[in-house]
């Protein structure tokens, strides 16, 4: 089974209150946007200056998207099972071009993808650390915890506490963040995740096997 999304206002209504919490000291409920307030947000958000995360050939004919969470259990077993032997076989040897987008179903969520995108040169390092410990660090129990537990993942991969609480704090990269989510979402039709758009075409999660045998045709092998 896959994850299936809850609606996107409700997604950005969850969201925009977490990186505020963040930066306070009393480990108190993140506070929320009212649906309508959250919508009217999104739709005036610039997305353009988001990053897209990206490996492999980036002229590469054909072009495998990700939509996963950092919170989805299957996206985790993906990344565990599928993804190193994807990356050793077609990204690494430049066949595809590999682009990673954030799906957020929750805060925790959110904290995570903020954590990941610290240092955009550490993405995709942190986010096998994220996946790897999700087991971990998703039941650490309150949302203090949690979120300690997501500022140690990042220490680990190298970023300074004063970084981390910066990237953490960054209000305005959060809303930025849900609506560019908001946008790729409803582009490619994402209910469900993992979610892979390749060469155009959306597919559910699989395993190795049936994702090489996709690309394998995809690239003419």
């Amino acid at each position: 089974m896959t994850r299936t999304l809850a609606a996107a206002a409700l997604a950005f209504a969850l969201m925009a209150g977490g990186g505020l919490w963040l930066s306070q000291s009393t480990g108190t409920a993140p506070a929320e946007l009212p649906t309508g307030a959250a919508n009217a947000q999104a739709a005036e958000v610039d997305t353009s200056t988001i990053q897209e995360m990206v490996l492999g050939n980036e002229e590469a004919e054909v072009e495998v998207i990700e939509y996963a969470s950092f919170t989805c259990p299957h996206c985790a077993t993906f990344h565990q099972n599928v993804y190193g032997d994807l990356k050793a076989n077609y990204i690494d040897t430049d066949k595809i071009k590999f682009t990673y987008r954030e799906v957020y179903f929750d805060k925790y969520g959110m904290w995570a993808s903020m954590i990941a995108r610290c240092e955009p040169s550490k993405f995709f390092g942190i986010a096998d650390l994220i996946y790897k410990g999700q087991s971990d660090w998703v039941r650490a129990g309150a949302d203090g915890a949690i979120a300690d537990e997501l500022r140690k993942i990042g220490l680990i991969a190298g970023i300074d506490n004063d970084k981390l609480e910066s990237c953490l704090t960054d209000g305005d990269k959060l809303r930025t963040l849900v609506a560019w989510y908001q946008e790729n979402a409803t582009a490619d039709d994402v209910q469900s995740t993992p979610t892979f758009i390749i060469d155009g075409q959306k597919y559910s999660n699989m395993n190795y096997a049936d994702f090489s045998a996709i690309l394998d045709e995809k690239l003419g092998e």
